[in-house]
């Protein structure tokens, strides 16, 4: 993937979704002195930390943030470092127009799904599924080399990672998706991506069998399963990690035909070993 940002450089820094706690304040440094680390130039959005309730701002004070550093041509790159539950607040308040007149990549991962797909639906855009904070936490020293090389074009081993087949053995297209939860919250809406012919990713953080269910029904009902060339499922962490049974690929399979590819991986979703995705770019998958 081109990126067009080089040492020296600013990058924004914006979350909107839900705030962080004050106390991740320190945190929210180390990150900082990460990124300067690399010769990146952060500039902060003004709603970085939650107030009285989730929100670090209102959904349009947030929304302009963002379109404060896509309209800033001395800003190369935009960083959410938020998760949870209300970034699609912000979605009416986007410039779309302006976004499709630049080249500048969004880059963020879970609640972010929601923008993510909104901007490739509305021009056509790809952006990047990855959390930076990545790089401050289990496997930070990797997580940082991959990403610094990614950034300034010298490697693609942030966006490579391994899967296998649990059905078929090859696909490609267009990647739409992200975090399933997230994802459906944009059903019904202008920013729903087009599903026909493209690799569906789907991830999730929390959520049992009767929750997958439930999303698996939605898409369903939404024609989803029918239109995709394929499905690339990431990590579905609080099933994996507790072991639930039955497990997300049973379940799935009792909602798609049976000659529809699917594949697996464990670096795709919200553990601190992720790699990166675009979505809203092509993939292909060989068994």
């Amino acid at each position: 993937m081109e990126m067009k940002i080089k040492p020296g450089d600013k990058i924004g820094i914006v979350c909107c979704s839900n705030g962080w706690e004050k106390q991740r304040e320190a945190k929210f440094r180390k990150l900082q002195e990460i990124l300067l680390g690399m010769h990146l130039v952060p500039v902060i959005s003004p709603y970085i930390f939650a107030r009285e309730s989730a929100e670090s701002g209102s959904a349009m004070e947030r929304a302009q943030a963002l379109m404060d550093f896509y309209r800033d041509d001395s800003v190369k790159g935009i960083f959410d470092i938020s998760g949870g539950d209300i970034a699609n607040g912000i979605l009416p308040f986007l410039d779309y127009e302006t976004i499709a007149a630049g080249e500048k990549k969004f880059w963020g991962y879970s609640d972010l799904t929601t923008v993510i797909n909104a901007i490739y639906t509305k021009t056509g855009q790809p952006s990047v599924l990855y959390q930076i904070c990545n790089m401050m936490y289990d496997h930070a020293e990797e997580q940082q080399e991959n990403f610094k090389n990614a950034i300034f074009g010298s490697s693609e081993e942030l966006f490579r990672f391994p899967y296998v087949f649990l059905q078929g053995n090859s696909m490609e297209g267009i990647v739409v998706g992200g975090n399933v939860r997230c994802l459906l919250k944009l059903a019904g809406t202008a920013y729903f991506p087009a599903l026909t012919d493209r690799i569906l990713l789907l991830e999730s953080m929390g959520g049992a069998a009767p929750q997958m269910l439930t999303y698996f029904s939605q898409l369903q009902q939404l024609g989803a399963f029918e239109q995709v060339r394929g499905i690339l499922l990431g990590t579905f962490t609080q099933m994996e990690q507790e072991k639930w049974k039955p497990d997300v690929w049973t379940l799935l399979k009792g909602f798609i035909r049976p000659d529809l590819p699917v594949a697996k991986t464990a670096f795709v979703g919200h553990g601190t070993d992720s790699r990166a995705v675009l979505l809203g770019g092509f993939g292909e998958f060989k068994k």
